[in-house]
């Protein structure tokens, strides 16, 4: 077996056909994935299959054309815009003689680079320890059982039950200390709406836009980066809005599709600030081709934590980067569906401000007539 390195910069990219309609679109968010992560991508391979190889993903002859690639470009690590099966990574690896890395571990990868609070860095943790778990394997090619003898005699475990034993109480450690900071965002939460004080959170597929527009609106001056995933910790603010007094604004982490699922319940007590919230402003990169597959992504991920029914008014930014001009489109009952805008340079805020008033009234008002 190969020695693995400690690091891997140097990238050769997989990505395979399997019949979807938006490969290119995919094949270049994989490329800003790897970037966003520290690694340069090299190469690319690619091919059609009709379904994955049950041992290697890519079949025999495409991970020969993976080899000689690395070879050509003296790459330390490949990375699949897949899903591997634990038993496929290790055949890859194998074949391979190099670190192989697919999707979901590329995400985590990124998400610990960014993560900056406190609870962001445990939500990371766990969510790697979960992934972890599905991998773990018995790596201990020198023993089967621990050493015996005196002084060194164990209770009989293998090493393998030993990782997953200890493995699983940093995972209840971890998920304690989360439930703990859950409670306290809970408490603030029920004062918030004591105070009928509106509740907006700001969603959408990574890169959009969301921080630059969140900085805009409440002159935080958040990190905010033309790459992926550059928010993971959820910041908010309260705005004044002129003719509806305070509201909370909240920036949250960037969606994308696929996301791994040990990401989204790593996640889950934040993004239930989502599922709380009065108001939904799903911002949407109106200058991307690959918009339309973006929103579904973005829809798909709020259905799985339970804020699909949370109404939405739809804001599509980087109208600088298409010609468009700010504007109001209504739906058909008269109400404000979607403004366009541009965060980047200021053009539309106005409206969106004055969207927000009126959602901010509209809170108001319902809030005291609950409570008469």
């Amino acid at each position: 077996m190969f020695d693995r390195p400690a690091t891997g910069e140097n990238a050769i990219l997989v990505q395979l056909d399997f019949g979807e309609d938006d490969f290119a679109e995919r094949l270049e968010e994989f490329r800003l994935l790897v970037t966003s992560a520290g690694a340069r991508p090299l190469g690319v391979v690619s091919g059609r299959r009709s379904a994955p190889d049950s041992a290697t993903f890519a079949g025999k002859g495409k991970v020969v054309e993976i080899a000689d690639a690395a070879r050509l470009h003296e790459a330390d690590l490949v990375v699949f815009n897949h899903e591997l099966a634990p038993g496929q990574q290790r055949n890859l690896e194998k074949a391979l003689e190099r670190r192989v890395v697919d999707r979901s571990s590329l995400i985590l990868d990124i998400f610990a680079l960014r993560a900056r609070s406190h609870e962001g860095r445990l939500q990371v943790e766990l969510a790697q320890l979960q992934h972890l778990a599905t991998r773990l394997v018995r790596g201990w090619t020198h023993l089967e059982r621990q050493k015996g003898g005196i002084g060194l005699r164990g209770p009989g475990e293998k090493q393998l039950e030993t990782d997953r034993r200890l493995l699983g109480k940093r995972v209840a450690v971890l998920k304690d200390r989360l439930k703990q900071l859950a409670r306290q965002r809970a408490v603030r939460r029920r004062a918030r709406v004591r105070g009928e004080v509106l509740a907006v959170s700001l969603v959408g597929y990574t890169n959009a836009g969301k921080s630059t527009l969140f900085n805009a609106l409440t002159k935080a001056g958040v990190y905010a980066a033309d790459q992926l995933f550059a928010t993971l910790d959820t910041t908010s603010r309260r705005v004044f809005v002129e003719g509806a007094g305070q509201i909370v604004v909240s920036d949250t982490v960037g969606f994308i599709r696929d996301l791994p699922h040990a990401l989204v319940a790593a996640f889950r007590a934040t993004l239930e600030e989502t599922a709380h919230a009065d108001l939904l402003l799903h911002v949407v990169d109106s200058a991307s081709a690959d918009r339309d597959q973006q929103m579904a992504a973005v829809a798909a991920v709020l259905e799985e934590i339970g804020a699909g029914a949370v109404p939405q008014l739809v804001v599509w930014n980087k109208i600088d980067a298409t010609g468009v001009e700010p504007g109001v489109e209504h739906d058909d009952c008269g109400n404000i569906a979607r403004v366009r805008l541009s965060a980047r340079t200021g053009a539309g805020l106005d409206l969106l401000r004055d969207a927000l008033a009126a959602a901010a009234r509209e809170h108001a008002c319902q809030a005291r007539l609950a409570s008469a």
